[in-house]
């Protein structure tokens, strides 16, 4: 078996010889460190994305068989996004700028955090129909349908590779800022549903468009990040009747494209959306950030059943501690990986205050402890 092989047989609770060793990405700033430190080379370090050459390589030298990150990706928001410009040079170096959302953040070098945001363009109807609903319009032009051509078939492939979705809420929610959209929720809820639907509407045609000319995608992906450490950014019955059915619309193309995983990434505490999104179609939670709530698949298994899967679910933090730590974190997998449909992978992309030794040490000791 290869590790594509692995990973699917895994996820559909069929025969496997040993579980792949998966990552989820890394921060900049871990690359340019390892860089620094000359565990990697600086190309690798500033051409890195999620599946890449440079990706490929990194995973390699750490240990690992893939990053599950790996996803054809599309224009599924704005196109064309807005030219970024500065607005604002502040005393202190830092900037205000006007980003490719039409949200003004302010920059300061060095920073590697979210940027601050001050002000958003989208407020409210006039906004929308002049700024964003001409951007918010389904255009083959938002495919680069040479890389999806250039994509191997599976039986060429030795990792998973997914066709990614869009984004439902969480682009909505990155434009019109938390604020800004719980307000227009109040004041103009038809606003909200046109923004909704238009924003569903293209990640619908998007995803069609795509598997009429290409459908051996071993999953399906989404992107939302609408938790934050103590649950949903998003009252969860306005998620469930006015969202819900946008999920069920996509997944069952997929579905009828033959694609049964379909994966989702949310950060924080998902717990009261996880019933939504599996009733909707969508099958595996990732990247089950453990966080101070200490999220696991185990008591969504309870509810749900086996139809519930997993990947993600191994604590980052670990990685900034010792060897010790990082046996600790193994140990705590191991029932999980017994419940069968599930793929443990680092809870979020390798942060800065991981050590390299710590990192590769995790891969080999995944890899011994289940290897079989």
């Amino acid at each position: 078996m290869n590790n594509r092989e692995r990973a699917m047989a895994i996820l559909n609770y069929q025969p496997y010889d040993q579980m792949p060793v998966v990552h989820f990405g890394f921060w900049d700033e871990t690359l340019q460190k390892w860089a620094d430190e000359g565990h990697i080379t600086q190309q690798e370090a500033s051409e890195w994305e999620d599946g890449n050459h440079a990706d490929l390589s990194i995973t390699r030298k750490l240990g690992f068989d893939f990053n599950w990150y790996s996803c054809f990706h599309w224009d599924s928001m704005l196109k064309p996004g807005f030219e970024p410009q500065l607005m604002r040079q502040q005393p202190d170096g830092s900037r205000e700028i006007m980003n490719v959302d039409g949200v003004i953040v302010v920059e300061k070098d060095g920073a590697g955090s979210i940027p601050t945001e001050i002000a958003h363009l989208l407020k409210d109807r006039q906004s929308w129909q002049e700024h964003y609903l001409p951007k918010m319009q389904w255009s083959p032009a938002r495919v680069d349908w040479q890389a999806l051509q250039r994509l191997p078939d599976p039986a060429e492939r030795d990792h998973p590779i997914g066709l990614h979705c869009g984004s439902l809420w969480g682009r909505i929610r990155d434009i019109a800022g938390l604020v800004g959209l719980s307000y227009l929720m109040a004041d103009d809820p038809a606003l909200v549903d046109e923004i909704l639907e238009a924003t569903a509407e293209i990640c619908y045609q998007g995803t069609k468009a795509i598997l009429e000319q290409y459908d051996r995608f071993d999953f399906a992906h989404f992107w939302e990040d609408i938790c934050y450490r103590a649950g949903p950014l998003i009252n969860p019955a306005f998620f469930r009747t006015k969202i819900g059915p946008h999920y069920r619309r996509i997944t069952e193309l997929v579905n009828a494209h033959g694609i049964h995983i379909v994966s989702l990434d949310c950060d924080g505490k998902i717990d009261k959306l996880v019933p939504t999104w599996f009733e909707n179609g969508v099958n595996t939670m990732f990247p089950i950030e453990v966080g101070v709530w200490n999220a696991s698949i185990e008591p969504w298994r309870a509810q749900f059943g086996t139809e519930l899967r997993g990947v993600g679910g191994a604590s980052k933090v670990v990685l900034a501690w010792d060897y010790a730590g990082v046996e600790a974190e193994i140990e705590r997998l191991r029932p999980l990986v017994e419940l069968g449909g599930y793929l443990p992978c680092f809870d979020h992309r390798i942060p800065p205050d991981a050590k390299w030794e710590n990192v590769q040490y995790y891969a080999e000791r995944m890899r011994r402890v289940f290897g079989n």
